[in-house]
């Protein structure tokens, strides 16, 4: 029997499909994460803003075009905020919503009977749920560690469908780190800030454990609250880290920060952003920008903007404020019109082009460390330590590559290889 695992949304939803696929595969199933005919689809679904929900109710539609007979199991954020919308739609046998997606693959082994099946979520605040390792990339292997979140944000409904933060244990994520075969391992949860495991060991712990991994070394989404020394030490402890540090700012007014429940200030980020280029000097510094919340001001959102060059990112995701049904702006404020939140993320991508060209300029004649990825138009294409994407003549896939770095090119820079 054939089975298509398709993806919705955050890149910790891949991680689950991956193991979700590598369950599958032991089960006996023949399983693919493309959009083509199967027999079996399961739908990992998003719900972090509206047109993710939205995308996520159409994907039922669109896997029954490869195959109108097949059976429909659908699971992730969107099955969790709404079930009994997608119980309703045509072939779904299952819904089995955001946590504890190994239910899959225990009805799986049982043939989905139908008394088990319909809407089966399980919204209990067990222990961390392990799943299978995910499927073995050739490049890059995802290695999750931890799930929920306890935070809160006022404009983010996932830890109420994902639940209460809760860690893997230290033994069994730092086991699959070391075990990884590719060049790079990035580490990755709904909130790894948060990581602490059953016995209270914590981010910094887990980097000590897998120091001296042969694999590079690349952490997720980060918080303000965990850069400390401490924690930096065990980073520069790592024999092959990823000096990237995705740090999440959203907005770089104190007062946004504090309708959006978010415990920082501006001053607070540019510190840490400061005490991670003490021990990192060449360290790229990534983030996320909400543009357009509810509070959000002209003379506000001139703040963020001026974050961009502040805090010297090298890149920036920059996206619009979703209302989510359920949360606390939801209910509290009202929103900006759609058209001044998407001038505002023009001028936030606008701005972090010129902050990344900067930022990439900086490594012209120097070498990098790069992973190649993919082969396309005469070059392998892959990114470096810091994140650049570099692109380098010729096909030189494989294992990680040192390449100095000759001119800007494209969305990153082109390189010869050493």
């Amino acid at each position: 029997m054939k089975a298509a695992v398709l993806t919705l949304g955050c890149k910790v939803n891949d991680v689950e499909s991956g193991s979700l696929i590598r369950g599958l595969e032991e089960l006996g199933y023949e399983v693919t994460r493309e959009a083509e005919f199967a027999d079996l689809y399961i739908l990992n679904t998003c719900a972090v803003t509206a047109e993710a929900e939205r995308k996520s109710r159409q994907a039922v539609a669109r896997a029954l075009k490869f195959n109108p007979a097949a059976k429909v199991v659908v699971c992730g954020c969107a099955a969790e905020k709404s079930p009994d919308a997608f119980a309703a739609k045509k072939n779904v046998i299952a819904v089995t919503g955001a946590r504890r997606k190994g239910r899959i693959l225990e009805l799986a082994a049982s043939g989905f009977p139908a008394a088990l099946c319909g809407v089966c979520i399980d919204r209990s605040e067990g222990p961390y749920d392990e799943l299978p390792a995910p499927e073995c990339l050739k490049t890059r292997n995802f290695v999750k560690i931890q799930d929920g979140c306890d935070r809160f944000c006022a404009y983010c409904v996932i830890p109420y469908l994902r639940g209460r933060s809760r860690s893997r244990s230290l033994e069994s994520a730092a086991a699959e780190i070391l075990q990884s075969g590719a060049p790079e391992t990035v580490v990755t949860g709904i909130d790894i800030s948060s990581y602490r495991d059953e016995r209270g060991r914590d981010l910094s712990d887990l980097l000590l454990a897998v120091k001296d991994a042969d694999t590079r070394i690349r952490l997720g989404s980060l918080e303000v609250g965990l850069i400390s020394e401490r924690f930096l030490r065990a980073a520069a402890s790592v024999r092959n880290f990823a000096p990237q540090f995705h740090l999440s700012l959203q907005s770089g007014s104190d007062r946004v920060l504090k309708s959006m429940n978010r415990h920082y200030t501006r001053a607070e980020y540019l510190q840490r952003c400061a005490q991670i280029r003490e021990v990192f000097p060449d360290a790229a510094i990534t983030t996320d920008i909400i543009a357009g919340f509810p509070t959000e001001t002209e003379e506000d959102f001139a703040l963020s903007l001026s974050m961009v060059e502040e805090a010297g990112f090298s890149q920036i995701h920059a996206f619009p404020y979703s209302p989510r049904e359920g949360t606390n702006a939801f209910r509290k404020y009202r929103e900006i019109p759609f058209a001044v939140k998407k001038e505002r993320v023009e001028r936030l991508l606008e701005k972090g082009a010129e902050q990344k060209k900067s930022y990439m300029s900086r490594f012209v004649g120097k070498t990098l460390a790069v992973v190649p990825e993919a082969f396309s138009r005469g070059f392998t294409e892959g990114y470096s330590e810091n994140y650049i994407r570099v692109y380098i003549p010729g096909d030189v896939r494989g294992t990680l590559v040192r390449a100095r770095a000759q001119a800007l090119f494209g969305d990153g820079l082109r390189a010869v290889k050493l």
